[in-house]
């Protein structure tokens, strides 16, 4: 999911093309997907994002543009369900975070949610909570879209699934953590 036009990062560009230690997020989260078990990669692109989609070197779905929503039903309306749904700004995920989702996943939908204390440890921004399994808990924007029942919640204390980058603190957050960097041990 690449459609989000990133103005809350305050930068004169796409939100999926920001760059994490030089990379572009949308290629960190392409990298991660490629990296795990997943059979086919799409891009669903909006109007907002077309250096986005010249850019990828993946299937483009064309999302209207008028929210996250209306752009998933855009893709869900070109391929099976279940299918996994990720958002461009976790640049830190990887091949085999994606594989424990698809580990964990047994039917229906779900989502994968983080502690919202670690989010707060993290100093990354909060933009929703829930109460899941007896705590607060933020979705990260990695989702299973299926049959409407059974949802789940697929609890995660991984950090490559809490750091969103939303804002300028997040990316520097994502810096920090980035393990693809090459200055030495941390």
């Amino acid at each position: 999911m690449c459609g989000g036009q990133g103005t809350r990062l305050d930068f004169d560009g796409e939100k999926p093309c920001f760059e994490i230690g030089g990379v572009p997020m949308i290629d960190r989260v392409i990298d991660a997907l490629v990296a795990s078990r997943i059979e086919q990669v799409f891009a669903v692109v909006s109007p907002d994002t077309p250096r986005t989609a010249a850019h990828v070197d993946v299937p483009v779905i064309e999302g209207p543009g008028e929210g996250y929503v209306a752009d998933l039903e855009r893709a869900l309306d070109r391929v099976d369900t279940p299918v996994l749904t990720v958002g461009a700004d976790l640049p830190l995920l990887a091949g085999e975070a994606v594989d424990w989702v698809l580990d964990e996943y047994d039917a229906g939908s779900a989502m994968v949610a983080v502690p919202v204390e670690l989010k707060r440890s993290l100093g990354v921004s909060i933009d929703a909570t829930i109460e899941a399994a007896g705590q607060e808990v933020a979705p990260t924007g990695v989702n299973v879209v299926g049959p409407p029942e059974p949802e789940q919640t697929l609890m995660t204390t991984d950090t490559r699934f809490a750091v969103n980058v939303n804002r300028l603190r997040d990316a520097w957050v994502a810096t920090v953590l980035d393990d693809r960097r090459d200055d030495g041990p941390r």
